[in-house]
């Protein structure tokens, strides 16, 4: 094959590569067989995207998972550590925790929390999304632009990757009441997942292997959602015992007032 046509080739599959992620979770997510069958089903494309950029002509060490980078490193550990801290910091202080409210945590119980935190999200999120994006799209991106250029592209397509999420959270969350207030929020929501998408291929630049950002954002999903739900247990027992001291009081209240109208009528027989 002659340079050019490995040129066409390799900007096809980078411009391919963009348009599917970016319409992947707002479309096919969308869809309710997804979310019911979100596991396998993301499972599956990351075995697709890896089948795509092996016929591609990228390797494994241009993905990010050659045989010596299998572990995330020191930069890497350190980071999700610092996170892993942060979340437990926010748990420990009253303070901070409205900034965990999330009506559908509140919903699930220790199982399905679970379920969410060994499963759903290592195997349904973190490892589809990182081999998607840090691994098939970025090595895609780098063979056809510079590595700051390949970084900024694959932060932009995280970012619209997150809009359908977004907006969905809002509503479940009652934050996007009008559509001005949706699509601000939806705005704020991708200029943050694009930033975050920015970091994670930074770090796996930076890192030299997938698994770096894969811990880091296990770390970041897994430990928010831990100590939202932790934060929703504590705030629970804490209106529990509110409501059962009131309780008490009005009942001492009452009985006070019955033994003082008592003692005042015998008072008056005598």
């Amino acid at each position: 094959m002659t340079p050019g046509r490995n040129s066409r080739r390799d900007d096809g599959f980078a411009i391919a590569s963009c348009a599917f992620l970016a319409a992947y979770n707002n479309v096919f997510g969308a869809h309710p067989s997804h979310s019911r069958w979100y596991v396998p089903v993301n499972a599956g494309a990351t075995g697709v995207a890896l089948s795509a950029a092996a016929a591609s002509g990228l390797t494994a060490t241009d993905i990010g998972v050659g045989r010596a980078t299998w572990l995330p490193g020191r930069l890497g550990s350190q980071l999700a550590a610092t996170v892993a801290a942060a979340w437990l910091l926010i748990v420990v202080v009253p303070a901070t925790h409205p900034l965990l409210k999330d009506k559908r945590i509140g919903a699930l119980d220790g199982r399905a929390i679970a379920y969410q935190a060994v499963v759903r999200i290592p195997i349904g999120t973190v490892l589809w999304e990182e081999t998607a994006f840090r691994g098939v799209l970025q090595a895609g991106l780098r063979r056809v632009m510079p590595e700051g250029a390949a970084i900024t592209v694959a932060g932009g397509v995280f970012g619209i990757w997150h809009i359908r999420p977004t907006i969905q959270a809002l509503r479940v969350n009652g934050l996007a009441d009008g559509r001005r207030q949706a699509i601000a929020g939806a705005l704020a929501g991708v200029a943050v997942t694009t930033a975050s998408g920015v970091f994670l291929s930074w770090l796996r630049e930076r890192s030299g292997r997938l698994a770096a950002p894969a811990l880091l954002h296990l770390a970041t999903n897994c430990g928010g959602l831990v100590a939202a739900w932790a934060v929703t247990g504590l705030n629970r027992r804490t209106r529990n015992l509110a409501t059962h001291r009131a309780q008490e009081r009005a009942a001492g209240s009452a009985s006070f007032a019955a033994d003082t109208g008592q003692h005042a009528g015998l008072h008056r027989c005598g």
